[in-house]
């Protein structure tokens, strides 16, 4: 695969996606974000950023790492997600980020339930397509609800998934700020202009932000290593694909290893033990 680095940073790369929606000082671009995600069903006036890493009670209860977790002026939380490529479980693990975050509200050794929750959100940006999906579909929105009526049995916790591969949209078929947002989410890197559609004073701050031309020389590194990641991750899965399909192997088989092995090293888990697990190469494993 061919790529090179443009005039402004991918926003879907790590460095990217931390600089542009988890710097307090820009807390407004994040802010706005939401509040277009959320339009017509909630407005965020303000947020503070809280800890991405979570405990369990115990030794034995797994520790989980969001990539952004914030908290509104109301109290409810957000759980912010990128997501490269589709897992197995990807879905029982978004459920499972909530439920931890929902264990957290609990005060230890209450004996009565006298509590109420607040409200807890994930939203899971992706960059693949679901299996099975809706191709038409780019955004789903999920709640808890009655299958008989359709009515939301509870208002308090929901899911927001954004499936960039099936936003097609060209700048003249932008409608709403929220295309806008998926617009640049899943062009910016391309692009050597600011389009005119996305003239407004929060995308002006964001494409001020990611210009390229204004990191610091450590930031360019930090963004140069971040960016040699996602393209190393992304020629292993095509490599991966190719590979499979020579051998007539399933593509999902080779596919699910790369993923497994990105997901063991984000805990800390030894190459030399994800190679023993994975069947994957010391080789492969150290470039993830």
């Amino acid at each position: 695969m061919q790529q090179k680095i443009g005039r402004f940073i991918d926003p879907l790369s790590d460095f990217g996606f931390k600089r542009l929606f988890g710097s307090e000082p820009h807390k407004d671009i994040l802010i706005d974000f939401l509040n277009q995600l959320f339009l017509g069903q909630k407005e965020i006036a303000d947020l503070t950023y809280s800890p991405t890493e979570y405990a369990g009670d115990t030794d034995k209860i797994k520790k989980v790492f969001f990539d952004l977790h914030c908290t509104g002026k109301n109290g409810e939380k957000f759980i912010i997600e990128m997501q490269k490529a589709e897992q197995r479980n990807f879905k029982d693990r978004a459920v499972f980020y909530t439920s931890r975050l929902i264990n957290e509200q609990l005060p230890k050794g209450e004996s009565h339930w006298n509590i109420q929750l607040d409200e807890l959100y994930l939203i899971a940006i992706l960059e693949f397509k679901f299996n099975n999906g809706n191709p038409d579909r780019y955004l789903h929105n999920v709640a808890l609800t009655n299958t008989d009526t359709h009515e939301i049995f509870y208002n308090k916790l929901g899911y927001k998934f954004l499936e960039l591969p099936n936003f097609v949209k060209t700048e003249k078929e932008l409608e709403t700020d929220l295309d806008r947002w998926f617009y640049l989410l899943k062009n910016m890197s391309h692009l050597e202009k600011i389009p005119a559609v996305l003239n407004k004073r929060i995308f002006q701050q964001v494409f001020k932000i990611a210009e390229l031309s204004n990191l610091t020389k450590e930031e360019k590194a930090m963004y140069d290593s971040s960016l040699k990641a996602k393209w190393d991750y992304e020629n292993s899965i095509a490599f991966a694909a190719e590979l499979a399909e020579e051998r007539g192997i399933e593509k999902g088989i080779e596919k699910g290893k790369y993923d497994v092995a990105i997901e063991m090293k984000k805990e800390g888990i030894p190459n030399t033990q994800i190679a023993k697990f994975t069947k994957l190469s010391i080789e492969i494993v150290e470039k993830l």
